[in-house]
């Protein structure tokens, strides 16, 4: 069992904490910490909202305050307990921030949060052209990967990669105002291309993808 620790002001992690419940609570320990005291615009004690003491295999961190994600990072940086703050700009070592949830690469660090959440992963069955069924093997822990991949469940295939697209757009909860220069899209436009490209990679839903995943649930004609 991974002990995982939340951090999040307001409810900001709320909707990936659902989906970790939902898809990673067998083998996931969830405990959340939630600052919800209004902050300045600069907090120069960040330490003092936050717990004296850190222990957990994996921190995610979804605060919004600069000052105080800063400080946890840092904290949990020198504790040598990974985080995974996406969307954030911060470089220490084992903090990694991808643009949005579901552009977190596997890494073993991550342990069972990193295997089952991150980068999308889905291996595809079709019959007389249209999609026929969907394995969900990693999802963004939002949930939007389960959610979209069941609405393209008979569509055309050559009609599917862009229809995930934008079913994952609509269910995704990033912020479509942050705008980043460096990928030239939204976090919401990156997670429908993201989703995309999964889709295309998970081709026929051949035995290399069964074989790794045996234990995945898999309904014919569903999502699983």
């Amino acid at each position: 069992m991974q002990d995982v620790l939340v951090f999040q002001q307001h409810g900001s992690g709320e909707k990936k904490v659902q989906g970790i419940r939902k898809h990673g609570l067998d083998a996931i320990r969830l405990e959340i910490v939630s600052i919800d005291a209004f902050l300045p615009v600069i907090v120069d004690d960040p330490e003092k909202y936050l717990p004296s003491t850190i222990g957990a295999d994996l921190v995610l961190d979804y605060l919004r305050h600069p000052d105080l994600s800063q400080e946890l990072c840092a904290r949990c940086s020198a504790l040598g307990i990974p985080v995974v703050a996406s969307g954030k700009k911060w470089r220490m070592d084992g903090v990694f921030t991808p643009p949005t949830c579901c552009g977190l690469p596997r890494n073993d660090v991550l342990g069972v949060y990193g295997e089952r959440f991150g980068a999308p992963e889905m291996a595809v069955e079709t019959k007389n052209g249209l999609i026929s069924a969907v394995r969900v093997i990693r999802s963004a822990p939002c949930g939007a990967t389960w959610d979209a991949a069941e609405r393209i469940v008979g569509w055309p295939v050559e009609d599917a990669a862009v229809r995930i697209g934008l079913e994952t757009q609509f269910f995704c909860y990033a912020d479509p105002s942050g705008w980043d220069p460096m990928y030239g899209k939204s976090p919401v436009h990156f997670a429908g291309e993201v989703h995309k490209a999964a889709l295309r990679r998970g081709g026929d839903g051949g035995p290399e993808c069964a074989a790794r995943h045996s234990a995945s649930l898999f309904l014919s004609g569903g999502v699983s």
